[in-house]
């Protein structure tokens, strides 16, 4: 077993509102062995009790400070970067507390910051002011690059779709802080105090979980249960160290 693992959720241990085979028993074997583990979730809708809440609802007990999510990440980024300033914010719960517990000002006059985050119901009013404040001069962050995500029905636009109309009407390129910038995953180690030659990522993705994790130095699995198919890996420059059909091929096996 490595020292920690990090792991997506859609796509690795859920599907929609669904639980893939094996996750139970994968989170059980951690557990087992006494292996600190984080779930990574680009997912910035719902804050981390929100999570652990629709995760046991669906058979699946994660405790919320096991749960990190882009929302998190991308408060603490401005956090640090501008403390106690303000912010244009379009999203749910998950990003829109997380903005308010740095005390962030949550404004569309004249703020610091347009934020973007996901929700399920993308108002065009808030997309054109966004594209006003941005023309104007606030900076433009945005909570993950995903340009889809996997559901039980197929694939739904996700927010680096909307950042790139957003883009397309502004000229101006949004700043990412969910994955594959290493940030977020720099932000997970640090929660669990290990380094990352002792951490594993496993996702679905290529090209967020797997270069994400190429790029902090971890060690990569491959899922196939979400985005990413088999005949799909050698279109990318880089390569997981392990492709896994789900993750219940990883139980017991790390």
């Amino acid at each position: 077993m490595p020292k920690a693992v990090l792991m997506d959720m859609d796509g690795v241990l859920i599907r929609g509102s669904s639980v893939i085979p094996g996750a139970i028993d994968f989170i059980n074997s951690l557990r087992a062995a006494n292996t600190p583990f984080m779930l990574l979730t680009n997912n910035s809708r719902f804050t981390p009790r929100d999570h652990q809440a629709r995760l046991r609802a669906i058979g699946l007990d994660i405790p919320a400070q096991n749960i990190f999510t882009s929302a998190l990440a991308t408060a603490r980024f401005l956090q640090k970067q501008r403390p106690d300033s303000t912010a244009y914010v379009i999203g749910e719960s998950g990003i829109t507390t997380a903005i308010h517990e740095i005390g962030y000002v949550q404004t569309e006059h004249d703020p610091e910051y347009v934020v973007l985050g996901e929700t399920i119901s993308y108002n065009f009013a808030q997309i054109t002011t966004a594209v006003r404040l941005i023309s104007n001069g606030a900076r433009f962050i945005a909570t993950n690059p995903d340009v889809n995500g996997p559901t039980e029905d197929g694939l739904v636009p996700a927010c680096g779709s909307v950042a790139a109309l957003i883009t397309e009407a502004t000229g101006v390129k949004a700043y990412f802080v969910g994955k594959p910038n290493p940030l977020m995953m720099r932000a997970a180690l640090r929660e669990l105090g290990v380094h990352s030659e002792e951490a594993v990522m496993i996702g679905d993705r290529m090209d967020t979980d797997m270069v994400a994790g190429i790029e902090s130095g971890l060690a990569t699995i491959l899922v196939l249960t979400g985005v990413t198919t088999r005949e799909m890996v050698d279109r990318f420059p880089y390569r997981p160290e392990r492709v896994a059909n789900s993750i219940a091929d990883l139980v017991g096996t790390l």
